[in-house]
């Protein structure tokens, strides 16, 4: 009996002992390393990629956002503001009913197979829309213009990017809300395209965000 109690005790403080010491290495010591690394060798990723204009946090370069108008008295959904370069559709996001007192999204994608007649819909009302916000005088775009992520969500509805293509084909209408030369803002978009990561991973990209920061130091807003 004495000999039970003995190797009980005996087992249970080397347990609390081990317990005790990956606590401290695995909870304490190795998290306060990585971030100690991280901070000091990558800080601006560390801190989540933020962005800043006129010295305040605008967003993250890995988070997409939208442009929009105040919301109407009784409008659902807010018009873009096309002096802006817009993002992809966030047709993916939900509700949020959680936290409402920040009125988080829900990112998500609209899980609509290729043939859904909602789909089909939604593209071909986001294509109409997108020609007709970017068709200002001098410049039509053709429906041929218009690339997928023009009228297509991403799968978290969430990305920052989109393709030069749709980049390219808001100069115009950019150009003209803010009453600026189109070589100029030519020059911005080809300044934020980014080629395929180390040559060959991923398509070339346009950062929405980065872009209006320096779109907004042009215009005199930042």
């Amino acid at each position: 009996m004495n000999t039970s109690l003995a190797n009980t005790a005996r087992l249970t403080g080397a347990a609390l002992r081990a317990l005790l010491a990956l606590t401290v290495l695995c909870g304490v010591l190795y998290p306060l390393a990585v971030t100690g690394l991280a901070q000091g060798l990558f800080p601006h990723q560390a801190n989540g990629s933020e962005l800043r204009s006129d010295g305040k946090v605008v967003g993250s370069s890995l988070i997409g956002q939208r442009y929009d108008l105040p919301p109407k008295k009784g409008e659902s959904t807010p018009a873009p503001d096309l002096r802006w370069f817009q993002p992809r559709p966030s047709d993916g996001l939900g509700q949020n009913t959680v936290n409402t007192q920040y009125e988080l999204q829900v990112s998500g994608a609209t899980n609509r197979a290729g043939d859904s007649p909602d789909l089909v819909k939604a593209v071909k009302e986001a294509k109409a829309a997108v020609l007709a916000d970017n068709t200002v005088p001098g410049y039509t775009p053709k429906p041929s213009d218009v690339p997928a992520d023009a009228v297509t969500s991403s799968g978290s509805g969430l990305d920052p990017d989109i393709s030069p293509a749709y980049a390219r084909l808001q100069i115009h209408r950019v150009a003209a809300r803010n009453h600026l030369p189109v070589p100029e803002v030519t020059r911005l978009v080809d300044t934020h395209t980014t080629t395929p990561t180390l040559g060959f991973l991923g398509e070339p990209r346009v950062n929405v965000l980065e872009l209006n920061v320096a779109l907004r130091e042009v215009v005199g807003e930042g």
